[in-house]
């Protein structure tokens, strides 16, 4: 293959790598080239089938959600939606209770009847006076007080994080709203929806051009020096990785997933059970429940996270992000220098649902747009 018969060139196959291709083959009608070191695109939304014939994601449940009516429409040229069924049970001492925290989950906790008003006197009662809260045991305590937060937030914390909630900052557990209503959806987004035939089926049919061509099982560092795109290029991969470590690794968590077959149509009541306080893993997924599927059988996911894998989630803590202010002066240089633009969560080691990282890849896209538009 000739690697610099191109004008774009695409470092990952995931959700901002794949907007951006057909966008700029679509729209600019450019040459793009995907460099991809996975076997498939579609990055961590990656759906596939198991063999009892089961849609399922590989790497953990993807549900998309956004307030936006015009990212719905974008995305839906390449897909039917279906509704979105997004709940989450945790369990504590042996029973379910409905997360992020409601009345209903307030009512079973503390064993008494509880209206709007009085569930908000009842937090106002036992929260922790915290003005400035400077992590996410701070922030909790400032809102729910000690119990709810030692059954719900503190186990499942130090599990996924690896660390104790006051090393973390704020954002952690601050993404997770408290409700004095019975609204049992884990998010509150205007539409919460499901491609109807999985993700991966969108992302091909985003990358159905003839202008985008994909190379998978391939390294792009191993092809660096033989890689020259006409116009510019887009890195999704780690920031760090990138820099070859100069100033060091950043902090990067990573999950193991345990495949449970069910000889049942469910296993569990919903689709996300957390597991603050059991088991060595963090939670259990039955995602048959937010895809639509009817099958007699079932599948579950048990997600145990690592310090050292794939990266999946960036670490917030401040020695962290002290070290990616390093990288990111890099990457606007070589942005200013190469044309090389960073992109999507790990180029920007930032925790980015997927709505978020698909506008960041839209508006990438408007600038390149509006540079080449000027050349």
């Amino acid at each position: 293959m000739i690697y610099s018969n191109f004008d774009l060139l695409i470092v990952g196959a995931g959700p901002v790598g794949c907007v951006l291709a057909e966008r700029a083959a679509n729209d600019l009608g450019w040459r793009c080239l995907i460099i991809e070191k996975r076997s498939h695109i579609a990055g961590n939304c990656y759906d596939c089938t198991a063999r009892n014939g089961l849609l399922f994601h590989r790497y953990g449940p993807h549900f998309f959600r956004t307030e936006k009516k015009s990212l719905l429409d974008y995305l839906g040229k390449f897909t039917e939606w279906i509704p979105g069924n997004h709940r989450v049970q945790a369990s504590y001492q042996g029973d379910l209770y409905p997360i992020p925290i409601n009345l209903t989950t307030l009512e079973k906790f503390f064993n008494r009847e509880l209206n709007p008003e009085s569930a908000r006197d009842l937090l106002n009662e036992i929260k922790i006076p915290l003005a400035d809260p400077q992590n996410s045991e701070e922030y909790v305590l400032s809102r729910v007080g000690r119990d709810l937060y030692e059954a719900f937030y503190l186990g499942y914390t130090l599990k996924q994080w690896g660390l104790h909630p006051r090393e973390l900052g704020p954002s952690v557990c601050g993404r997770i709203p408290i409700r004095l209503n019975r609204d049992d959806r884990y998010v509150d987004e205007t539409y919460q929806v499901m491609p109807k035939e999985g993700y991966t089926r969108l992302f091909e049919r985003m990358l159905s051009h003839p202008l985008i061509e994909v190379l998978v099982k391939k390294d792009y560092f191993d092809l660096r020096d033989r890689l020259c795109p006409k116009k510019a290029l887009i890195y999704t991969g780690p920031v760090d990785a990138y820099f070859d470590d100069c100033f060091g690794k950043l902090g990067w968590r990573s999950l193991d997933f345990e495949w449970v077959e069910i000889d049942r149509e469910y296993a569990q009541s919903c689709a996300v059970i957390n597991y603050p306080a059991d088991n060595e893993y963090t939670r259990s997924v039955e995602i048959k429940h937010a895809t639509g599927q009817k099958h007699p059988r079932s599948l579950l996911s048990l997600e145990y996270p690592r310090a050292e894998g794939e990266p999946f989630y960036p670490v917030p803590t401040q020695a962290n992000q002290r070290t990616y202010s390093l990288y990111r002066d890099l990457a606007r240089k070589e942005t200013a220098e190469k044309h090389v633009y960073f992109c999507g969560r790990l180029a920007t080691y930032s925790y980015l649902n997927m709505d978020q990282a698909i506008e960041s890849a839209l508006d990438l896209f408007e600038n390149l747009k509006d540079r080449y538009a000027r050349v």
